[in-house]
């Protein structure tokens, strides 16, 4: 490991890898830290991922995309369910193989990766970023940069380390739990979405098939709820109820920012991605294809930043100008629409679901489910059109 490096990205996720492959890409020198012993270890993701997003990237591949669903339900609160057939499939995806993938295109590219790499703090001289402290094996080390990419996930510190308020209020934070399971009782050609207040408080819970006998099945609930039952409570009462054979092989928690877009995202020398930059979409909590996004964005920007000697927060603003372009305000559009989503009555969702489940699965769509459940809101029934456009 070098002393300096033109751009270091904290964090080897998909924002982080991705980044440091169009960064590397350029011909700059970066270098890639991971605090974890393994990049895309430990998974904590449902792991699924829309077709069209991730081609834009590359063309999936069974190591990786280990199942392909194009047929969805929605199970109200009553147990009534809604079928709905898309054009667009959804990919199942095995992301610690996915992860390791995306850091090795990085490294062939030339990006320096080292895990175990705990970053500890930011160089700062007169304002500007100026790289990172960190600690390796209980040995310290500073290395110098002209870019810090901060893709340190939902707990990030390297934005607060900058200056930039990245926290997130208890409601925008989707408390999640999630086990990996073994069942006798999973059908591998859905994906299955639950709602209720006594399923998942501003939320939903979750079933994404690997295969005919191992699941990803997990609770999202809303961080408001969490004080009073535990995420890890909802999904063993879930586990109970539809699947009493199942055998856990894996069990995870953590948090998601289902929030609205950081309105900063850069600073002199620095760039947030990802989670850390509160880029996942506020309804879905789905964050791999923007983090991707981003990271395509942030990563051409900074290494054109660091080519012509301008690091400055300016320079920088094209990244968060092009994102908002692109995918930040439909994101402003969803978390409208999520607000109201979310406090629909069980009520409201069961007559709902009686009514669309009389429609041809191949007739419905998604756009058509949230402008039925939104009408009474004029306004946000024109963010999802838009949305969905």
């Amino acid at each position: 490991m070098k002393e300096e490096y033109d751009i270091i990205i904290v964090g080897g996720g998909p924002a982080g890898s991705t980044s440091a492959f169009y960064a590397a890409s350029k011909g700059v020198k970066v270098l890639l830290l991971d605090k974890r012993r393994d990049i895309g270890f430990p998974v904590r993701c449902a792991e699924g991922v829309g077709e069209a997003g991730l081609k834009e990237f590359m063309e999936p591949d069974p190591r990786w995309a280990v199942n392909k669903i194009s047929t969805f339900r929605l199970v109200a609160p009553d147990g009534s369910k809604v079928t709905l057939k898309e054009r667009e499939c959804c990919y199942i995806l095995d992301r610690r193989v996915f992860d390791y993938m995306l850091a090795g295109m990085a490294a062939e590219k030339g990006t320096e990766i080292m895990t175990r790499m705990y970053a500890n703090g930011i160089i700062m001289e007169d304002g500007n970023v100026k790289g990172v402290t960190a600690e390796y094996l209980g040995k310290k080390f500073s290395i110098r940069s002209k870019i810090v990419i901060g893709a340190d996930g939902v707990e990030s510190r390297v934005g607060r380390w900058c200056g930039i308020k990245s926290n997130t209020i208890l409601r925008d934070i989707e408390s999640c739990a999630q086990v990996t399971i073994s069942s006798k009782r999973i059908d591998s050609s859905f994906s299955d979405f639950y709602f209720g207040k006594n399923i998942a408080p501003g939320g939903y819970a979750w079933v994404f098939p690997k295969n005919k006998y191992i699941a990803n099945v997990g609770v999202g609930i809303s961080g408001i709820y969490s004080k009073n039952k535990s995420p890890l409570v909802y999904l063993d009462e879930f586990l109970k109820n539809h699947f009493p054979d199942a055998s856990i092989l894996t069990r995870i928690a953590g948090g998601i920012p289902c929030a609205s877009p950081l309105n900063k995202i850069v600073n002199n020398g620095l760039m947030l991605v990802g989670d850390a930059a509160h880029q996942a979409n506020p309804i879905t909590g789905g964050g791999i294809i923007n983090a991707m996004k981003a990271g395509r964005i942030a990563g051409r920007i900074a290494a054109e930043a660091v080519i012509k000697g301008d690091v400055t927060e300016k320079m920088l603003k094209k990244y968060p100008q092009e994102w908002n372009n692109s995918v930040g305000e439909i994101n402003k559009r969803c978390y409208r629409i999520k607000k109201v989503v979310f406090r629909l009555s069980d009520r409201t969702l069961n007559r709902l679901a009686r009514v669309l489940s009389e429609i041809p699965p191949e007739k419905l769509t998604l756009k058509d489910i949230f402008i039925s459940a939104l009408k009474k809101y004029p306004p946000i029934v024109i963010d999802a059109i838009k949305v969905f456009k």
